[in-house]
């Protein structure tokens, strides 16, 4: 009556708090969701969770079915390890780059948890590199790179983890700092602050100014995400970054965030690893680890 799939689909329904976004989560239409809750709900012959609330309200069978899940899926993902294990495909190395300065919030909680899995593997993000990383990783250089800029290479697989908004942060005291959105001819006159990075790598250029051939006042550099939020509450300037980066400083009242236009700037972080180990037991491990942490810590994502 009960199989893995119901379970997985009521911890993604609960964690999103919507058909919508469970759909999206667990790769299914939202027609194809509901079908599937439905069809379990029928077999039980009892419902699940209350329609049309929000956040999702569950019934005393639903919470029993989570609970359920609680106790069973990571139950299994220890099974499946143990598994590789035992199949000899627990060795294996973990050198990445990431191209994303705001991604240490989500991606070191992953991989406490992942070393804590998967000893055997070995984990390094190593430093002072001269090179790309995504042709380093084409060259076997590295074994994974966490980017938003795909680049089309030979042998090397972008597995998407999650899409975010790009916004912009400025002081409480901005003129436009009541508005829901800022158009880029707005940022002609600012000085933005950006990370030390080619500015093909940034979305607010690639995606927002250069399409509207619009170039600010003056660019100024930051190497960390705080000494960027001191220079914009203080007005010394404005700077675009993703949703989730900004979220303890809004909380904190420290700065004000609006819209890159006004329909938004969203773009997708990527995974980039080599085609012949995308089906490797510990690569995959990883990348679901990295997926639900992403969504467990982090505030605005979606699905991609």
């Amino acid at each position: 009556m009960l199989e893995l799939r119901h379970l997985r689909t009521l911890i993604a329904l609960r964690d999103a708090g919507s058909l919508v976004e469970a759909a999206e989560r667990v790769h299914l239409t939202q027609s194809a969701l509901s079908h599937q809750i439905k069809d379990l709900e029928e077999r039980l012959n009892s419902p699940l969770f209350l329609r049309k609330t929000r956040p999702v309200t569950f019934t005393r069978a639903g919470e029993r079915l989570l609970e359920l899940a609680e106790q069973i899926l990571p139950q299994v993902r220890r099974a499946e390890r143990d598994l590789a294990r035992l199949a000899g495909e627990e060795q294996g190395r973990l050198h990445m780059a990431i191209e994303c300065h705001s991604c240490f919030q989500w991606l070191m909680p992953t991989i406490d948890h992942f070393r804590d899995h998967w000893s055997e593997v070995e984990v390094d993000i190593p430093s002072g590199r001269s090179f790309d990383p995504l042709p380093a990783l084409a060259r076997e250089q590295l074994d994974l790179v966490i980017t938003a800029d795909p680049q089309p290479l030979a042998g090397v697989h972008y597995e998407p983890l999650f899409r975010y908004e790009g916004l912009l942060a400025l002081s409480r005291q901005h003129p436009l700092a009541d508005k829901p959105y800022v158009t880029a001819q707005e940022l002609a006159g600012e000085t933005l602050i950006i990370y030390p990075v080619e500015h093909s790598r940034l979305d607010v250029f690639t995606q927002f100014l250069e399409p509207a051939k619009v170039t600010p006042k003056e660019i100024r550099t930051a190497e960390l995400t705080v000494m960027m939020m001191q220079l914009v509450a203080s007005g010394r300037g404005v700077c675009a970054l993703p949703n989730w980066a900004l979220t303890e400083y809004l909380e904190r009242g420290y700065v004000r965030a609006l819209a890159l236009g006004e329909k938004g700037v969203w773009s997708t972080l990527f995974a980039a690893i080599r085609e012949e180990q995308r089906d490797l037991p510990w690569m995959e491990d990883f990348l679901r680890t990295a997926r639900e942490t992403s969504f467990a810590v982090l505030e605005g994502i979606r699905p991609a």
